[in-house]
């Protein structure tokens, strides 16, 4: 099985005036201006007092603010949209989304984007996130119909920009989204455990990132008993946990960034089975693995000077004869025992195992993504994800980095008091509580019995990764969140080189 085609989106730049001929080049024109524009904004376009008169008779606040034809040979829609000088980054990527789907339903080709009324340093800044949303949406995601969808945009225009946009970071954030959602739809019978191995090691390759696989029989060597009582449901030996690693420079550095997955290909729930609601789209239990491939991928794209480790846990979670169960007793690597309460709870079972053998190589900071609870969703619905970690001092650098970046974030408390309600009587600790309350604060506290060396470590439970009607600049139900946020922490915040 092999990866997505990321062919190259065409990006072309146009500085200075926006004139006729340049918008003769678009099929569509996605227009972004201030929310109360003046004349003085819609002398800078051709034909602009036709649109200023045009956006009068149109619903204030509204989105888009108008749309329209010029009366050129392509008859170029004009889809407007406004923005406060304070608009966030989750608005501006909001617009972006909101002005390409209505867009879409016109004749797909070249889409141009216009920022009008802004300053130079903005006006690049809004140029990207319109962009990024003109990305995900021209990505194709996996389709087994019988009759092939239109093609979607051909190329994208940035028009009339001060000075040129660099939009290289855009552009491998895209591809890394991309890839996470490409992967996370896929059905489970087209991509199971094996066939998502293969998959990665054809990635690996390809970009030169080397490749170990721990099958079932290394990881009972290393006594990765956690992780092996999820996978001994399976009717075979297709479990594995995969490390890459990506070195820039010396081939035996140790990581600067240390990253982690869960990567649960399907989850009936194991013995504890899922009702059919709850059951249906558990194909993509995997996004979190699907989120570490796509930020390594972007961070390769980049060429970015550092070192990087990427652990992924692959395997389902079955019924059967052979499944773990309530009650039972298992030794993780580090030696830490637990008590079974819910194999539902497989997912901080897998990521157990990972976690101590991805701390035991000391990186400078590692990150485990996962959609592990649904009290996390509770608590703080599908549009912001929640983060964990056992330097607490970072808390207001994650949220800080969320709101920067547009993939927000809310942290919570982890600790040995909450270890409180995990107490056990027959292991070190319990999986879960039978009661169940707070539990995304439990499981990341779980979690943390399991980072060796007393590695800095921030824990993602991707509420966020599933939103009917998408999210931000992505249009799909499953998100892909966590590639443009892990890449702002790398990028703007620098966490890793900060402890």
């Amino acid at each position: 099985m092999n990866p997505p085609d990321f062919h190259k989106m065409r990006i072309f730049q146009k500085l200075g005036r926006v004139d006729a001929k340049s918008l003769e080049s678009c099929d569509q024109l996605l227009l972004i201006l201030p929310s109360k524009p003046d004349a003085s904004h819609f002398r800078q376009l051709p034909q602009g007092s036709k649109l200023q008169r045009v956006m009068r008779k149109s619903v204030s606040d509204s989105t888009p603010a108008f749309t329209s034809r010029l009366s050129n040979k392509k008859q170029t829609q004009i889809v407007a949209g406004a923005l406060s000088k304070n608009a966030s980054a989750f608005e501006q990527l909001t617009l972006g989304r909101q002005l390409v789907a209505a867009a879409s339903p016109e004749k797909a080709g070249s889409l141009g984007i216009c920022v009008i009324g802004f300053d130079s340093t903005e006006q690049a800044k809004i140029c990207n996130n319109i962009l990024a949303a003109a990305l995900a949406s021209a990505f194709e995601l996996p389709s087994f119909k019988s009759k092939n969808s239109p093609p979607g945009i051909k190329s994208v225009r940035l028009i009339g920009v001060d000075e040129r946009v660099d939009t290289a970071r855009t552009e491998a954030e895209a591809h890394g989204n991309n890839l996470a959602r490409w992967l996370t739809t896929m059905p489970p019978n087209k991509m199971d455990a094996v066939s998502y191995a293969d998959l990665i090691r054809n990635l690996a390759q390809a970009r030169g990132w080397t490749y170990k696989r721990f099958g079932t029989k290394e990881l009972l060597k290393l006594s990765a008993g956690a992780f092996l009582a999820v996978a001994q449901g399976n009717n075979n030996d297709s479990a594995s946990i995969i490390r890459i690693r990506y070195r820039p420079g010396r081939t035996n550095a140790r990581a600067d960034l240390g990253l982690v997955g869960k990567g649960i290909i399907f989850d009936t729930g194991g013995t504890n089975l899922k009702s059919f609601e709850s059951m249906l789209d558990m194909h993509g239990d995997m996004q979190g693995s699907a989120v570490a491939l796509g930020i390594l991928l972007t961070i390769s794209e980049l060429k970015l000077p550092i070192a990087v480790d990427c652990w992924l846990a692959l395997t389902e979670n079955r019924t059967g004869p052979n499944a773990y169960k309530s009650q039972d007793v298992v030794t993780a690597a580090n030696g830490k025992t637990i008590q079974t309460i819910h194999t539902d709870a497989e997912g901080r079972m897998a990521l157990a195992d990972t976690l101590v053998l991805a701390s035991r190589d000391k990186p400078g900071i590692l990150f485990d993504y996962a959609t592990l609870t649904g009290t996390c969703v509770s608590a703080i619905t599908t549009r912001y994800s929640g983060v964990f970690t056992n330097r607490p001092e970072l808390h207001p650098r994650l949220k800080r980095t969320g709101q920067n970046c547009g993939e927000r974030v809310w942290p919570f408390p982890i600790g040995e008091e909450f270890m409180e309600a995990l107490k056990s009587e027959t292991a070190d600790f319990m999986q879960c509580s039978p009661k169940g309350a707070g539990d995304h604060i439990l499981a990341a506290s779980f979690l943390s019995e399991f980072i060796e060396n007393d590695t800095p470590w921030v824990h993602m439970d991707l509420s966020a990764s599933d939103n009917d009607g998408g999210l931000g600049h992505v249009g799909s139900r499953f998100t892909g969140f966590g590639v443009r946020y892990t890449m702002s922490v790398i990028l703007d915040e620098n966490l890793f080189k900060a402890n």
